[in-house]
């Protein structure tokens, strides 16, 4: 798997750091253990953040500004990783989905990157390239239907987008038959340290919940 930033992003966001985590997985329902700690993390999270000082989170904070050059109004298109961050300090619980999300949700809100979930066997070719979102380009974010992707940061396969920081597309969605993970950090922020501690968190929750060696990790 090769991931290519386009020249579109790469003039608009040039301290853009991307890196993947591409791991052979067992996904399941539910993980009690895994909400354990989801739970432990979230109480800690709420004592120590407040929905105003997030937007202050430098990588929150980077996110938002790319979808503002790109040309998307972050706030009626919320990046992921914010919107799970407020949900949870608004004193929602996260949704339960599979073991899978569940852990990329929890780093996400760790470190508040928005990161990309696929099944890596239902991504077309061998070549993911982040460009921008244009005009009326076909995507079905997950949950939410048709989406118009103009303007978001969009990795796209050969067939066509597969993933933007508000919402991965149906196509390659996990599930719980998926056994090849592919986990993508955003790193609008720039920093490369950051990025990398959170991919290698992602990969710690792989061996401790869906029976995985962590697999290795892309860096583009």
């Amino acid at each position: 798997m090769q991931i290519i930033i386009g020249e579109e992003i790469r003039q608009r966001c040039p301290e853009f750091k991307g890196i993947a985590v591409l791991a052979s997985v067992r996904n399941t329902a539910f993980d009690e253990a895994l909400w354990a700690e989801i739970g432990h993390f979230i109480d800690e999270y709420r004592n120590t953040y407040t929905t105003d000082s997030i937007k202050q989170m430098p990588s929150i904070e980077a996110t938002r500004e790319a979808y503002k050059r790109c040309g998307k109004d972050p706030s009626r298109y919320r990046p992921s990783g914010e919107a799970l961050v407020r949900r949870t300090l608004k004193g929602h619980n996260l949704y339960r989905v599979s073991t899978l999300v569940d852990l990329i949700n929890l780093a996400s809100i760790r470190y508040g990157y928005s990161i990309g979930g696929f099944d890596a066997d239902r991504i077309e070719g061998h070549v993911l390239t982040l460009g921008i979102g244009r005009p009326g380009e076909p995507y079905e974010g997950i949950g939410r239907g048709p989406l118009n992707i103009e303007g978001l940061p969009v990795y796209r396969d050969d067939v066509g987008g597969i993933g933007t920081p508000t919402s991965d597309n149906e196509r390659t969605k996990l599930s719980l038959q998926t056994t090849r993970l592919l986990a993508i950090v955003n790193g609008y922020d720039g920093n490369q340290a950051t990025t990398l501690a959170c991919a290698q968190y992602i990969q710690q929750l792989l061996q401790k919940y869906a029976g995985s060696d962590g697999g290795r990790l892309i860096s583009f």
